[in-house]
């Protein structure tokens, strides 16, 4: 039996496959515009991008492709002894660039076309046959004349084909839109593709707007990618010195829009990192950032529902023995008490706070945190929230029962009591075989 074969070899991929099956059934039948530049078609790594794309039609996506062409245009150009010109941000497309943005639309149109067509053996493409669907989807305008200046060929998207999108992708094919569109009138319009892609996505109502864009997107102090951004966030993004690049301020400007008009989820992933959209779409931290109206991770009191959720962290330090057992019937009427950190729907911390008024003091109780996260700060950030609810409540002191756990909370001010400490109620019900440990904090210091 080879390395690769083995049953130790093995776990990994179960764990991980097992891990992303709840975004495998959650992304099935859902609509995905996904958008990359001009910079994607003239990567050696293209067909591993389509692969992926490939593998997320075959896993029952419907997916709409708007792609950029912008190197392939300043090529032609070029070549042909001149470039785009550029003012306020927007380009000028005249007659011999517009000739050139057909060009190149069209020779992207083929060469996508072919690497969705691959069916080799011994491929990620073995044994797919996938359509593609292209045409004139996008009635566009003229920009017109800004502060003087003449846009001429260069557009801005009118309206959306919607019904013969919708029949391209209810028949089982991918669309493909170029940053082209067209008038009534007959004439042709260059347009940006983020805003294709704004427009595609708002009009089908689609489940997810992509952007893979290039470089490393939006990072953290860290130079990682940032996990999450609000929509709201977006403007003081595109303020900051220096500013994002041209085409991932088009992306963030875009995105924004389409959040504030009703997609809910927003991705910007660096397309450079090899299977960054599969990482992005069937894990729980991803690999890009997603932008929202709402939070990403949010922290918030419990609900009926999180009930599962709260199980599933509960269960491993019950068995442990960290913490008491609190079957769901127990937990069910006391619901109320609870705050946890919801991830991308999924309860990855939680803790309970039971009070004594008239005694002003409360137990912390039922602390978990997912060992995923458990180095990342959750602990603290659910801390800090009990402790804030513990003094809206004008409590003087916060306590906890511990067996297993009393370093954590003692580098984080609480100090060891007597179990004379408890309230009358709390200390009738201790359980001297378990032994635990009293932990006491004064809420009255400083925050």
């Amino acid at each position: 039996m080879s390395a690769a074969t083995s049953p130790l070899a093995a776990v990994p991929f179960v764990h991980w496959f097992r891990q992303c099956t709840p975004y495998i059934h959650a992304h099935r039948g859902r609509t995905f515009v996904i958008t990359f530049g001009g910079e994607a078609l003239d990567d050696p790594r293209l067909p591993a991008l389509v692969h992926d794309i490939a593998l997320l039609h075959g896993l029952g996506i419907r997916l709409v492709l708007v792609h950029g062409a912008r190197p392939q245009i300043e090529r032609r150009l070029a070549d042909r002894g001149t470039r785009l010109r550029y003012v306020g941000g927007l380009r000028i497309t005249d007659d011999l660039a517009l000739a050139c943005v057909k060009d190149a639309a069209g020779s992207a149109r083929v060469e996508l076309e072919a690497l969705l067509s691959m069916g080799l053996a011994n491929s990620p493409m073995a044994g797919v046959r996938i359509p593609v669907a292209s045409g004139n989807f996008v009635t566009a305008r003229p920009i017109g004349v800004l502060d003087g200046v003449d846009y001429m060929h260069t557009g801005k998207v009118r309206r959306i084909d919607r019904d013969a999108l919708t029949a391209a992708l209810n028949a089982g094919a991918v669309a493909l839109m170029p940053p082209i569109g067209y008038s009534p009138t007959g004439e042709v319009f260059n347009l940006a593709a983020a805003d294709v892609a704004r427009a595609a996505a708002l009009s089908l109502g689609a489940d997810k707007l992509i952007f893979l864009v290039e470089g490393d997107g939006i990072t953290g102090a860290d130079a990682e990618p940032a996990s999450s951004l609000l929509a709201a966030d977006v403007e003081a993004l595109l303020t900051a010195e220096p500013p994002p690049p041209e085409e991932l301020a088009q992306a963030l400007r875009a995105g924004a829009d389409a959040c504030h008009s009703g997609i809910r989820r927003v991705h910007l992933i660096p397309r450079g990192r090899d299977g960054a959209l599969l990482q992005e779409l069937f894990t729980r931290d991803g690999a890009g950032t997603l932008i929202s109206d709402r939070p990403f991770e949010e922290l918030r009191p419990a609900r009926i529902d999180d009930i599962p959720g709260i199980r599933v962290l509960l269960e491993p330090l019950e068995q442990a023995g960290v913490l008491v057992p609190r079957p769901r019937e127990d937990l069910e009427p006391m619901i109320d008490r609870f705050s946890v950190t919801e991830r991308d729907g999924t309860v990855i911390s939680c803790a309970a706070l039971f009070t004594w008024p008239d005694q002003g003091i409360g137990e912390l109780a039922c602390v978990a945190v997912h060992p995923d996260y458990r180095a990342r700060g959750r602990g603290d950030k659910l801390l800090a929230r009990m402790e804030a609810l513990a003094r809206e409540r004008s409590l003087t002191r916060l306590f906890v029962l511990t067996t297993q756990t009393a370093h954590w909370f003692r580098e984080r001010g609480f100090e060891q009591a007597a179990v004379d400490a408890l309230p009358p109620e709390r200390r009738a019900a201790y359980n001297a075989e378990r032994n635990s440990k009293v932990y006491v904090k004064d809420l009255r210091q400083d925050p």
